[in-house]
């Protein structure tokens, strides 16, 4: 099979032919058909705070068909589209007992998505509806990020929500935000490139960060936020949050910044403000989100801007790594 291969953060990825896989007694071979090029894979490509073994094949927002199964599996069939969850827990930590294996410290990272073939243990399989399209299952994962985060947070009806960003993930909590009953949404910043994109998404009005955004924010949401969502993942986008969020309101940081963030606790502090870090999410989420992503008011496929074969993948994510305009972009290795 071909594969699209790591050699370690700041390397280019490189096309290889591999074996293909075989299914462990309790796992399956899936032919991949999606994979989502994550905003997170980008960040930790750039180290030095995480890094990618070498001759790891990565993704890991990824859909396709089962085409082999474990002689010990039961309960899924040849030819059933799914999506691979990205973790496996260990089944007896404080994580795990939450329902959250994503933050179990031993768990099997799934991975393999960048790839016409992957193995996975059947446990990370979600089995997905058969009206969703492999584009479908691809984006369910980021969506679930954000449902994650948006629950976390119990917003109430009619909640002034701030959403700070409009990537991905961004775009996703405004989704979320709408569905789940806010009030006003206001997608702020520093393009405003995705303007009419955070609008279909949800958001009633979008602010271009800088000088004076404060009050343009206090006027389009009718105060200051109740909630707001931090989905850039850059320094210093906490700090704007919190300038932005009502007296024991709240902060939610979604962007997975893997730099220091330097803030004054005191400005939040007299606020009164609670900060959380919302990283991952149970099956149960991620099932949730796969069976009614369809159900609200846009279709979620409005975010991919651009779906690459494997071989252009990797000059595409070597793009990504700099400016660009993509929103969601997706490989089909098939």
């Amino acid at each position: 099979m071909k594969a699209a291969v790591c050699y370690g953060s700041g390397k280019p990825l490189v096309i290889e032919n591999r074996p293909d896989p075989r299914p462990e007694s309790g796992g399956v071979v899936i032919a991949v058909e999606r994979c989502g090029i994550c905003g997170s894979e980008l960040h930790l490509n750039d180290g030095p705070v995480y890094d990618f073994p070498d001759g790891i094949v990565m993704g890991h927002e990824f859909s396709g068909r089962i085409v082999e199964l474990g002689r010990e599996v039961n309960g899924l069939r040849i030819g059933q589209r799914i999506a691979a969850f990205p973790a496996v827990g260990c089944g007896s930590c404080e994580a795990c007992a939450a329902g959250n294996w994503i933050l179990c410290p031993t768990a099997l990272r799934i991975q393999g998505g960048y790839a016409e073939f992957a193995a996975i243990p059947a446990a990370a399989v979600i089995p997905l509806p058969e009206e969703l399209t492999p584009a479908d299952g691809a984006l369910v994962e980021p969506l679930t990020v954000s449902l994650y985060g948006l629950r976390l947070a119990a917003i109430r009806p009619g909640d002034r929500i701030l959403v700070l960003g409009a990537g991905t993930i961004a775009l996703c909590a405004i989704y979320w935000a709408r569905r789940l009953g806010a009030g006003r949404i206001v997608a702020l910043s520093r393009s405003a490139r995705r303007a009419e994109l955070a609008r279909l998404m949800g958001a009633d009005a979008f602010v271009t960060s800088g000088d004076g955004d404060r009050e343009a924010v206090v006027a389009a949401l009718g105060g200051q936020a109740d909630a707001a969502f931090e989905c850039v993942g850059v320094p210093g986008m906490l700090g704007k949050a919190i300038e932005h969020t009502r007296l024991l309101g709240q902060v939610l940081s979604l962007g997975f910044c893997t730099s220091p963030d330097p803030l004054v606790p005191a400005a939040a502090g007299m606020k009164g403000i609670t900060l959380q870090f919302p990283v991952g999410y149970s099956r149960q989420d991620f099932a949730y989100a796969a069976r009614s992503m369809l159900g609200g008011h846009v279709d979620p496929k409005v975010m991919i801007s651009k779906v690459v074969q494997l071989d252009e993948f990797p000059a595409r994510f070597a793009h990504l790594l700099g400016p660009n305009s993509e929103t969601k972009v997706q490989v089909s290795p098939q």
